[in-house]
């Protein structure tokens, strides 16, 4: 096969000018000329091909994004496919997961689900192919020894001493190899390309090892499973997708990739690779991203901390806003660090549209209002939220005793501290101007347990008839009917921008921050909550977007997880910038 080629066919099935073409990112730009020039025969196919062996994080979702759009925007398809070729990691929980995040990311397969054991007796016939040109061999080297034998950048590698054996030999072997006659490690198939190339990925690489362990789809049909090098490109073209789409990490193999299916002369896509997704404060690496599961430094994969979809989809991430974000940075050839205030500011738009505004204390104080009669309980109206009028109020119930935040009343208030403090007067939100008339401390403590108050009932709605100015607002509950809550403050998991610097000869481990977690668990919601379904978002007044999280209730009481604060760094970034 002509190697500028990457099909036998030429129609095409898109079409744009060169104009169109340059102002599309590398990867659209590339796609479009191959159609152009006819390259395919059909049009344009994608695929998106996680290993089962974790979740999947928000590198992933910018790969799914990338994948499923180009597709669409072509007017083609996209695949699920499974790389599911080593059975030591890999289970259908992973499985389950992984079509869970990207439905919930918004993007269906359709009737496009695969797996590459589907095309495990097919991928054993390509070797057999190749065996019988002479174009692979059966090598008894140990892993070790086949590293070592591999060379180095600088030098060349070795033929292996098995490298010559006859095809007869070879078919054979491979043969008993299937048959499980080998025990693991023994032997290896091993494509014949050439030691000394200067790309060591074509130094023979090996293309099956022997492994008798069960496979969560095919059980124990087989003993000999795949490399990703030989089953990626292969699976690839039995599908007849156009663009593998890869992360810059594959730009190395790209040349084996393209020997693999030229040697074999089948339908051949054509790779491109992007840079992958790097995140501020945060670790994109499943291998790591297990590491801490397995070590318990989380509760597990879909711990709020995690960057892994199903992390963010409890901490109460939108799918809408991880789209956005991955639309945002668009894709680069060069790897770069994405501040993770951008992702927050595209996700507090979302929530700001879209959250119900609620009441909650997190650090109650009570306030007894001594002149508002006892056992009365009034209503008042409360927008649910004034980006968009058409979600209407809800009635919050007021009574003699509420909540406030500890954190609003100052004894002692410092300069330009507008909340309360002894004789002052703020305004409780949707209700009544009060002024705080005495202070109750624990007499062995001293620690101040409550505050008595009075209100100004010409003030209802927060009105000032006499035209008195009231520089604070404070949020509140009315201790009677409010709801009891656990709250989970999330902050980031690492405490440095860029937890893979190795530079002091510290591991990513040593950058976990201590505070990633602060669990407040006597808090008060207002009663209107109690309603809510998991994951279901709110905006806590004056304290940022927080959302229900799966295991609520729990002890009898709601759990929220706040999700992000309201403070938006990277919105007086953009401001000063510009």
């Amino acid at each position: 096969m002509n190697t500028t080629e990457h099909d036998k066919g030429s129609i095409s099935s898109f079409e744009g000018d060169n104009e169109s073409i340059k102002t599309q990112d590398f990867i659209r730009g590339a796609i479009a000329e191959d159609m152009n020039a006819g390259r395919y025969t059909s049009a344009v196919k994608t695929r998106f091909p996680p290993e089962p062996n974790g979740f999947l994080h928000i590198g992933h979702a910018k790969a799914i994004c990338l994948n499923y759009d180009v597709a669409d925007e072509f007017g083609g398809t996209y695949n699920l496919r499974f790389d599911d070729t080593n059975p030591s990691r890999e289970e259908d929980l992973y499985v389950r997961s992984i079509q869970e995040d990207i439905k919930w990311l918004g993007y269906d397969w359709a009737d496009r689900l695969f797996f590459a054991s589907d095309y495990f007796e097919t991928l054993y016939e390509y070797a057999v192919q190749l065996v019988r040109t002479g174009k692979a061999y059966i090598c008894d080297l140990s892993s070790d020894e086949i590293r070592e034998y591999r060379g180095t950048l600088t030098e060349p590698g070795q033929n292996s001493p098995y490298r010559d054996r006859s095809i007869e030999e070879n078919l054979d072997l491979l043969t008993r190899m299937r048959n499980g006659e080998f025990p693991d490690g023994t032997r290896v198939l091993r494509a014949k390309i050439d030691m000394s190339a200067g790309n060591l990925n074509l130094r023979d690489p090996v293309m099956y090892r022997i492994l008798h362990m069960d496979h969560h789809r095919t059980g124990d049909a087989w003993c000999i499973y795949p490399t990703y090098d030989w089953a990626h490109g292969q699976s690839d073209s039995i599908e007849g997708i156009t663009h593998s789409l890869c992360d810059i990490g594959f730009e190395d193999h790209r040349p084996l990739y393209n020997w693999f299916l030229e040697n074999l002369d089948v339908h051949h896509p054509r790779q491109i690779e992007f840079a992958r997704l790097n995140l501020s404060y945060t670790v994109l690496s499943k291998r790591r991203l297990r590491k801490m599961v397995e070590e318990k430094i989380v509760d597990g994969w879909d711990d709020p901390r995690m960057p892994t979809l199903s992390g963010l989809r409890r901490r109460g991430y939108t799918s809408e806003a991880i789209r956005a974000f991955c639309r945002t940075i668009g894709v680069a050839k060069r790897a770069s660090i994405v501040d993770i205030a951008l992702l927050e500011h595209i996700l507090r738009g979302e929530l700001n549209s879209h959250s119900p505004r609620v009441m909650a204390v997190l650090r109650p104080l009570k306030l007894v209002i001594e002149n508002y009669p006892e056992n009365k309980t009034e209503y008042f109206e409360a927008e649910n939220n004034p980006e968009d009028p058409s979600t209407g109020t809800r009635p919050l119930p007021f009574g003699r005793e509420l909540y406030i935040e500890r954190t609003d009343f100052r004894e002692n208030p410092p300069r330009k501290f507008f909340r309360l403090a002894p004789d002052r007067e703020v305004r409780l939100k949707f209700a009544y101007i009060i002024r705080c008339t005495d202070v109750i401390k624990d007499p062995h403590t001293g620690e101040i347990t409550e505050l008595r108050c009075t209100y100004d009932p010409e003030t209802r709605g927060g009105a000032t008839p006499d035209g008195r100015r009231i520089k604070g607002t404070l949020h509140w509950v009315s201790a009677e009917h409010a709801k009891p809550a656990d709250v989970r403050l999330y902050d980031r998991l690492f405490s440095v921008e860029n937890p893979m610097d190795t530079t002091e000869g510290k591991t990513f481990l040593d950058y976990i921050n201590p505070d990633s977690l602060e669990i407040l668990e006597n808090c008060f919601v207002e009663p209107g909550l109690s309603e809510s379904s998991h994951l279901d978002r709110f905006q806590f007044l004056r304290h940022g977007y927080f959302c229900v999280d799966t295991e609520s209730p729990r002890n009898g009481k709601l759990v929220f997880n706040r999700t992000v604060p309201l403070r938006d760094s990277w919105a007086k970034i953009e401001k000063a910038r510009k």
